[in-house]
């Protein structure tokens, strides 16, 4: 019987509102966020979605992804078998970076895969280890009252992972926000993200400060490209640092287990460009006891969906996840929530595929721009 093939690509580039301002140690977000989605077609009518979420203190934007998809990516796929996913991102490893690109065609393809098999991403990949992941939501916003407001009504509803963005303010406005969370709210699990925000020469007295409100873990505190100082840093700490930013790749991860550069180590997919990656840096992290967790950037729902169906099946994520964006932080987004967000958890869809519904004219009405390949 002859194969299936890829017969068009189309990209999208849609713009958003997000309910509110948010900074970060490396970065502020105002109103508007970009991202690329991505639609695969086949010749037998069957079609995969997959998402690109950029940021510019990651490397990269909307519209070069764009770029990149239409220009390298989408033309290297035209009359592949869909099937043939390994085979497929082997032939892009020669194109350095993009890592969201890559990202966004990968879990189209597996989407396609699970719309074939009648079965749910995450039974492709071996089944769930785990119904439902902590979520973690991070306090941004610079009006500090608004998103504590918002912390004591998410904890109310069952919400116990909270993550407080530091390093864009004064050190001693970081410790008030932690002291006024950590009175406020009782049994919280508190974590701490840098973003790469602190200088290396005082960082260790500063976390220290930290140290004080029991952080979980404290994540990516100095720039990327200062992993000897990182690895100091989580030597002489008590509370456990997470690696961000330091690590893209299984490379970067091998390293980073074998110099102990952290404690912890997040897994994005828009950081290392697709399943495969994750999974190998995640099974090097479980190999060297170090467990995972479910970073994000600014995914909408597909990604989302695409993120958890991953983690789902990773006995080592045992840090919870924040695929928040959806449901909490975008004003509206091309799909309904599809994580079923309830009660301080995310879930996969069990639909085939990622199991999510795109609404076409809520697409339409998002996009910015449009090209298609093939």
């Amino acid at each position: 019987m002859e194969k299936d093939a890829i017969e068009r690509i189309e990209l999208r580039l849609i713009e958003n509102q997000v309910k509110s301002a948010r900074s970060h140690g490396s970065g502020h977000v105002s109103l508007v966020v970009q991202r690329v989605i991505v639609r695969v077609l086949t010749r037998d009518g069957l079609e995969g979605w997959g998402e690109a979420a950029p940021w510019a203190p990651f490397g990269n934007v909307a519209r070069g992804t764009l770029a990149t998809l239409e220009a390298e990516i989408a033309p290297h796929l035209i009359g592949a078998d869909p099937a043939g996913i390994t085979a497929c991102m082997a032939g892009l490893e020669g194109l350095a970076g993009h890592h969201e690109a890559k990202a966004a065609v990968d879990m189209a393809l597996w989407d396609i895969a699970g719309k074939r098999a009648g079965v749910p991403v995450y039974a492709l990949l071996g089944g769930k280890v785990r119904d439902a992941l902590a979520l973690s939501f991070s306090i941004a916003n610079p009006d500090f009252d608004a998103d504590l407001a918002r912390a004591q009504e998410m904890f109310a509803g069952g919400h116990r992972v909270l993550k407080v963005k530091t390093g864009y303010l004064e050190h001693r406005e970081d410790l008030r926000r932690l002291e006024r969370l950590r009175e406020g709210l009782e049994g919280l699990d508190l974590r701490v993200d840098y973003n790469q925000g602190l200088a290396v020469f005082d960082a260790l007295r500063k976390l220290r400060d930290v140290e004080r409100f029991a952080p979980t873990f404290i994540e990516q505190p100095i720039p990327r490209g200062q992993e000897a100082a990182l690895a100091g840093l989580a030597a002489a700490l008590d509370a456990p640092v997470l690696a961000d930013e330091s690590v893209y790749s299984p490379v970067e991860m091998l390293r980073a287990a074998g110099e102990r550069w952290a404690d912890c180590v997040s897994i994005k997919l828009m950081k290392c460009g697709g399943f495969g990656p994750a999974r190998a840096i995640d099974a090097i992290a479980a190999a060297a006891g170090m467990p995972s967790y479910g970073g994000t950037l600014w995914e909408g729902g597909i990604a989302a969906a695409a993120g958890v169906h991953l983690l789902s099946t990773l006995p080592n994520c045992s840090l919870g996840a924040e695929f928040y964006m959806t449901g909490y932080s975008l004003v509206r987004d091309i799909c309904p929530d599809p994580l079923r967000t309830g009660g301080g958890y995310v879930r996969a869809p069990d639909g085939p595929g990622l199991g999510v519904a795109i609404d076409l004219a809520e697409l339409a009405a998002q996009t910015v721009a449009m090209v298609a390949v093939g």
